[in-house]
């Protein structure tokens, strides 16, 4: 892939501060954390386009593309301003226009006779600086409250995976935002009425990221564990987990997808359901790709969604790859996307003998590799299982 552009100023100024003394090169190696140029380029490239995005949400650009050309670029960088504006609180927009002023009009004024200096570039600056401090200590409580709610999200999750006889199971996950909307689950059931112990294994995905994303992601949880505890059959489960979401979706607009499979232990045979999910890659010994599709529409849509419970055989050797679309749909600084026929392809030409922990890290640094530098915009996480 090749490596973001840099422009001149930035190269050189980042190689004046390598030449310069210990404490300053001590400095900015703990400002950067050690990236390089064209690591901190491409970030900055990144973040500066999803900044981009937010801000002209807000601007009516039918308005703009039907007035005149010469005035057009004039009214995007004011409606651009007016959106960033907005998005402070009453106070710190007074606070903004007042050091623009302030910055803008600074100069000499005249008198009479008299012509004194009107210095107010400092004050101007002054009060940017407040400001940016203002919204640094707001963004530093946001932040220490989000990763308080990631530790509790961390709890929901398993910390590592089961041992069960004959499997090799591992797992991955990665969010956009500190916390995620992402869940993922792997225990042993309850044996019912004296049947073989069976293993649950579960991944999700609710509608949206962060906070919100996360809270029924808490819900989904509480809901498959509570279900399951009470021992009913898996195509139940399944059925009263669509309950429980369609009754915390808000009318559908926060829907989950979701893989759930039940794979009996000494049999291996397995069952499954695909609810609105993407289907996961089972790739057989010899080499052949299966898809895992059946199933319907996803947790939170209909109550009365009837679930097709897919069914098949799990032999030594073969590879049950389970991930969310966060994989599939990663884009690189070219804003390429990974797309599915290049998941499945290296799904597909992964080494059979290695276990599902080195499979796995595999996977991840072939994804890693492709988007490069560019900002992640959704939750990834995978759920790989290896018969043994």
């Amino acid at each position: 892939m090749p490596k973001p552009s840099i422009p001149v100023y930035f190269h050189r100024a980042v190689q004046t501060v390598r030449r310069v003394s210990y404490p300053t090169r001590a400095f900015w190696n703990r400002v950067t954390e050690g990236l390089e140029m064209q690591d901190l380029w491409g970030q900055f490239k990144s973040e500066a386009r999803t900044s981009y995005v937010l801000y002209s949400r807000e601007v009516a650009w039918e308005s703009i593309r039907n007035d005149h050309a010469w005035r057009r670029p004039f009214r995007i960088a004011w409606a651009l301003f007016g959106a960033m504006l907005m998005k402070l609180s009453p106070a710190r927009r007074v606070l903004l226009l007042a050091a623009i002023l302030m910055i803008v009009f600074s100069g000499e004024a005249q008198i009479g006779n008299i012509v004194f200096g009107v210095k107010l570039e400092f004050f101007g600056a002054a009060l940017l600086f407040l400001l940016l401090a203002l919204e640094l200590a707001d963004r530093v409580t946001m932040k220490r409250d989000l990763e308080i709610a990631r530790e509790i999200q961390r709890w929901l999750v398993p910390a590592s995976p089961p041992a069960v006889p004959g499997m090799d199971i591992s797992f991955f996950t990665r969010p956009a935002n500190t916390v995620a909307g992402d869940y993922y689950d792997a225990f042993l059931r309850a044996k019912i009425h004296g049947e073989a112990p069976t293993l649950l294994l579960a991944v999700a995905d609710v509608a949206g990221k962060s906070v919100p994303a996360a809270m029924l992601m808490a819900t989904f949880q509480a809901s498959l564990r509570a279900l399951q505890e009470s021992g009913v059959p898996f195509p139940e489960l399944v059925r009263g987990l669509n309950c429980y979401a369609c009754a915390n979706s808000l009318n559908g607009l926060r829907f989950t997808t979701a893989f759930l499979a039940q794979l009996n232990v000494e049999t291996r045979e397995m069952l499954y359901v695909c609810a609105g999910h993407n289907p996961p890659i089972l790739r057989r010994r010899e080499g052949a790709i299966e898809k895992l599709d059946a199933g319907g529409l996803p947790f939170g849509i209909e109550t009365e969604e009837k679930y097709e419970c897919g069914t098949t055989r799990l032999e030594t050797g073969d590879l049950l790859v389970i991930y969310t679309d966060g994989v599939v749909d990663a884009v690189n600084s070219e804003e390429v996307q990974f797309g599915e026929e290049r998941w499945r392809e290296k799904v597909g030409s992964v080494k059979p003998s290695e276990s599902a922990a080195a499979t796995l890290s595999h996977l991840a640094a072939y994804l890693d590799s492709f988007v490069g530098s560019a900002r992640q915009h959704d939750d990834i996480t995978c759920l790989i299982a290896r018969v043994t």
